[in-house]
């Protein structure tokens, strides 16, 4: 079974990393989305309830995939998880950049799961849940960004 990670805060889960875990599940038979705690990017939104959200908006999508909170290496993360692949999303230049060093740091780590890099849909290639929180804050309209559910949740939190 090939069984691959897509992790990310997802806080709150974009119309990308929709776009990405809809493609990303067709290239394994099981889709592991990891729902990572991240202090340091002050989320709005606690783990569980990132985790509920991000369950409920992938209910509809066609394959197997689960989703798991973990607080660990990515790379341990995915051992436990029995994964082949890690499956990154990119928007732009800057993305590649960051994420070419992070895939090759876990290369090191273990190199027996490979890296898997998805480019945006270009509708898509502007989103980030940063970006979202922000106009949000300054009550600015997110659901060009965002399921209509998660702009109410976003909404809710404000």
């Amino acid at each position: 079974m090939r069984i691959g990670v897509y992790p990310g805060t997802f806080d709150p889960i974009t119309l990308g990393h929709l776009d990405i875990i809809r493609r990303g599940a067709r290239l394994v038979d099981k889709l592991v989305i990891g729902v990572t705690t991240n202090p340091s990017k002050n989320p709005m939104f606690s783990t569980e309830e990132r985790l509920d959200m991000v369950r409920r908006e992938v209910a509809e999508i066609d394959g197997t995939i689960e989703v798991v909170g973990f607080d660990s290496l990515l790379m341990n993360f995915a051992a436990e998880q029995d994964a082949s692949m890690v499956i990154r999303g990119l928007r732009a230049v800057a993305d590649f950049e960051y994420e070419y060093q992070m895939a090759g740091m876990n290369q090191q780590i273990n190199d027996q799961i490979e890296t898997v890099f998805l480019m945006a849909d270009v509708s898509l290639q502007p989103i980030a849940s940063k970006l979202v929180k922000e106009i949000a804050r300054y009550g600015g309209p997110i659901d060009k960004f965002v399921t209509p559910q998660v702009a109410k949740d976003v909404a809710a939190k404000l």
